[in-house]
Formats: C-alpha cells, structure tokens, sequence
C-alpha cells in the first residue's frame, strides 16, 4: 500500500467505464458514454483530468472533470468525486487543477452551472471565489430544476496556485486520517 495513492492524468476514451460508473451514483442526469466518446475525442475546446488511485481494492478512479476553455473564457463542463471518496477534498483539488490548467492556456475567468439544490457544490465554488451572476430556468430536464450561474472573475495565476497546493496538501492529510474501510 502507498502512503498517498492518488495522482491527476488525463482522461481518454479508456476511462469512459470508470467514469459512468461514478456519472451514474452522483448524478441525476448522468451524461452518455456516446457524450464522454464526443469530448474525449473530437471536442477541441475541452480538456478532462481524472483522480487516479494507485491501490487495486480502490476504484480506479476518484474523480473526474472538465473544462470547455474558449480564451479567455473557460467552462466547467462537469466535476465529480466517487462517493467512496466523499468529504477527502478531491473536489477542490481537481476543480484547483482544472482552473491553474485553464489558466496557463489563456481563461481569465471560468463560469459553470450548478442546481439550486446541490448547497455543497455552491459552497466549494463559492469558497474559491465564484459568484452566482445569473440563473437559467428550468435547465436540468430530468426536473426542471433551475441553474444558478456562476462566475470567477479574474482567474489569478498566484492565488490558485497557492489554492492547489493547499487542496493537494488537505487531500494529503485527509487520506492519512482516514477510517479504516478506505485503507
């Protein structure tokens, strides 16, 4: 067993079963694999990085997200965390990571949708400064549920680098507190 086993790669059409797996336990309108093959393939604009474990008794993948960068914007296509890895800051550590990565390609600001009802979402957006500048009615068609709009304006090189290396660093100390069933 390592001491640390998570590590960020890009994603690849390989990684389309690992992350349907997590689409369809996190998500009320999971996105399509033909989705996933779209994006990982032919969609210039995006990029995707995962949270890769290095341990065979974990999930071989902890997270996942996106970003749809048109300089200098970017949007946050998607993020997910497995829920065996709920509450270890995965999250804010990969949405760090998408956003430095936005960064050094040109986004000065990244925008996202997230619904009225997900509180914990807002609130880790709202912790790396994202405010809400709109909402899109009815945008979730499994419910109709409403979309708040987000926005990070401007995206700082310094600031979300420090932010990286504090979610890596939480992550890191979270994992070595952790209960016994991830172990």
């Amino acid at each position: 067993m390592t001491d640390f086993p998570f590590y960020v790669d890009r994603l690849g059409e390989q990684d389309i079963p690992a992350i349907m797996e997590i689409e369809r336990q996190v998500f009320t309108l999971p996105w399509t694999p033909g989705i996933y093959r779209y994006e990982l393939r032919y969609n210039q604009a995006a990029f995707y990085r995962g949270i890769r474990t290095s341990e065979p008794h974990l999930p071989p993948l902890a997270a996942y997200g996106g970003i749809w960068l048109y300089p200098p914007e970017a949007h946050i296509s998607t993020i997910a965390v497995h829920p065996e890895f709920r509450g270890m800051h995965l999250g804010g550590w990969l949405l760090a990571i998408l956003l430095v990565e936005a960064n050094r390609r040109g986004a000065r600001e990244a925008t996202l949708e997230v619904r009225v009802s997900n509180v914990a979402a807002q609130k880790l957006y709202r912790s790396f400064g994202f405010q809400v500048v709109g909402k899109r009615y009815r945008y979730y068609s499994d419910n109709r549920e409403d979309a708040l709009i987000m926005t990070l304006k401007p995206l700082d090189t310094d600031l979300l680098e420090r932010r990286l290396f504090r979610e890596e660093h939480t992550v890191r100390e979270r994992w070595r507190s952790r209960t016994p069933s991830l172990a």
